[in-house]
């Protein structure tokens, strides 16, 4: 329950009480009115809803608790530390389901339980439907698309997109995949020859989110973006306000989560997201107006675009008014967002994770070698004809892509509010309840994973433990609400990695701060100031 929402009873009390009190001292009902119904509605929350209901009257109250004072509740380290970090602490001590607090009394669960993630994830999903403040807070970016759609409209939205993200329809956009990482591979060479130098400092996430941003626009939409080729463009400009981390940002983003009309307060942080929205509907307004009339015409609709453009027609042929043309901006929104960031996130860990360990980088380095040679040679150019090596078949990058994922999820959390009563695991679990269930703690617990599951170790993924169920790896999410591009995501990776590893080793600029020390995260867990490695060509560095 928010702070915001004092039941209607103890208001009713407090007026009540307002009265009673002018009228017993003789005083007039204003101004002493504000002063006796701040007591009361105070009293109400810090006495009744921040120590006596959770305490001894909650049906939660039987669930393992993390210590501490509920009025207060564990604000603290859920702000200032990573993402996920307190609660895989909390978990390690108090078991797989535990019950934490929000200021003022505000009860929270997070599940780590493979059962009670199934029971949430696979039994009854449409129960527990992303809060309506989450979604508030998100939907200035995302848009209103499937990401946010909630029970029937949801089915049927990811009903309409599945054919975009099947097998066959990825292998008609890797093509696109290697394109764009080759060009990105280029133009870094060409930065590092025209500086001069024999190897380059560059921060390597900026560059994979231009590159996944071209991705997206050309095979979800058949729209070159170009951000590689311009890194000023407005829509790159746009994500990068987003992702300001400074402490007032991080503060309203926070007080957001509990105050959406927050968003109304004349801040730079709000202002930014107001301009950051601005520039991305206009360009999925542009996407919609240039490729909406082609993409109804496609015969054999594979791109996003083409088939929400389909889907349009067949309400249309019914007799029904069709998709708005909102809903269709929101749908290339979301994809826009969800469609590129999260992998060029979970790219850039793996090549902080590969320069940190470069026995790893060197040994994924000789297989890509082994199974695409032709990366290697320097007279090679790339013509979108060619049938390349697929590469699913690099057993070594399968696991490193794998292992990374687990140890640094690109989303590290996502959120649940029940709509009815439930019982999960034993546990009554009344309607209104948040769940969390956070893959940042989720992935590293030992009773899935065992003792060394804060480890990074690709090779786990070939002699896994028994107690390792999908729902310990909720990287992706599992059931009807999981990952729809999980797919793309996993091939676009693997590709992105071939081409850079083939083309630059890479070390730690231990000039910069360790990005591991700075996890932020905002829709995507990620390094405060980006991750900036050192990289010198292959065929120059001391490796060969």
């Amino acid at each position: 329950m928010s702070p915001t929402n004092t039941p209607v009873p103890v208001l009713a009390f407090a007026s009540a009480s307002t009265y009673y009190c002018a009228r017993k001292s003789d005083l007039p009902v204003w101004p002493s009115a504000p002063l006796v119904m701040i007591t009361i509605i105070g009293a109400y929350w810090v006495i009744w809803r921040s120590w006596l209901f959770p305490t001894y009257f909650s049906e939660l109250r039987h669930v393992p608790t993390v210590q501490g004072f509920p009025l207060w509740g564990q604000l603290i380290p859920i702000i200032f530390e990573e993402c996920g970090l307190p609660q895989r602490r909390w978990h390690r001590q108090h078991g797989p389901i535990i019950r934490y607090f929000f200021p003022l009394g505000c009860e929270r669960l997070s599940v780590a339980d493979d059962m009670a993630i199934r029971h949430l994830t696979v039994k009854d999903p449409y129960n527990f439907p992303k809060p309506l403040r989450a979604k508030l807070w998100m939907v200035r970016i995302l848009g209103e698309g499937v990401l946010l759609a909630e029970d029937v409209e949801h089915a049927r939205q990811r009903k309409t997109l599945n054919p975009g993200f099947s097998i066959s329809a990825i292998r008609t956009f890797t093509p696109i995949f290697w394109q764009k990482a080759l060009l990105m591979a280029d133009l870094q060479r060409g930065e590092m020859e025209e500086a001069g130098k024999s190897s380059i400092s560059f921060e390597v996430l900026e560059w994979l989110n231009r590159c996944t941003l071209d991705i997206i626009g050309q095979a979800g939409f058949g729209y070159d973006i170009g951000s590689l080729e311009d890194a000023t463009l407005p829509i790159r400009h746009a994500y990068r306000l987003v992702f300001n981390f400074d402490l007032s940002s991080r503060v309203l983003h926070g007080l957001q989560a509990f105050f959406p009309k927050s968003k109304h307060i004349p801040a730079q942080m709000n202002r930014d997201m107001e301009e950051a929205r601005r520039i991305i509907q206009n360009e999925a307004t542009t996407i919609i107006n240039e490729k909406l009339e082609e993409a109804e015409q496609a015969t054999n609709a594979k791109d996003v675009l083409a088939l929400i453009a389909q889907e349009n027609l067949k309400y249309k042929d019914k007799g029904e008014p069709g998709l708005s043309f909102e809903t269709m901006r929101d749908q290339i929104m979301t994809f826009l967002a969800a469609g590129h960031d999260t992998t060029a996130t979970g790219t850039a860990w793996t090549i902080h994770l590969l320069s940190i360990h470069p026995e790893m980088q060197d040994r994924l380095r000789e297989e890509i070698r082994r199974y695409m040679p032709f990366l290697f040679d320097p007279t090679w150019t790339y013509d979108r004809s060619m049938i390349l090596t697929d590469p699913d078949r690099l057993p070594y990058l399968d696991n490193v892509c794998r292992e990374s994922l687990r140890y640094i999820p690109p989303i590290p959390m996502t959120v649940r509010e029940s709509v009815a009563d439930d019982v999960i695991e034993g546990y009554k679990v009344p309607a209104k309840t948040v769940l969390y269930m956070l893959a940042n703690a989720i992935n590293r617990m030992e009773w899935f994973w065992g003792d060394d599951a804060d480890v990074f170790d690709p090779d786990r993924w070939d002699n896994l433990p028994k107690t390792v169920v999908p729902n310990s790896f909720m990287t992706f999410l599992q059931g009807p609400r999981g990952c729809l591009g999980r797919k793309f995501a996993e091939v676009e990776m693997k590709v992105l990695l071939c081409v850079l590893l083939s083309r630059w080793k890479f070390e730690r600029d231990y000039t910069t701060e360790d990005p591991e020390d700075w996890k932020m995260w905002r829709l995507v867990l990620r390094p405060k100031e980006g991750i900036t490695v050192v990289a010198t060509p292959v065929e120059k560095s001391m490796f060969y």
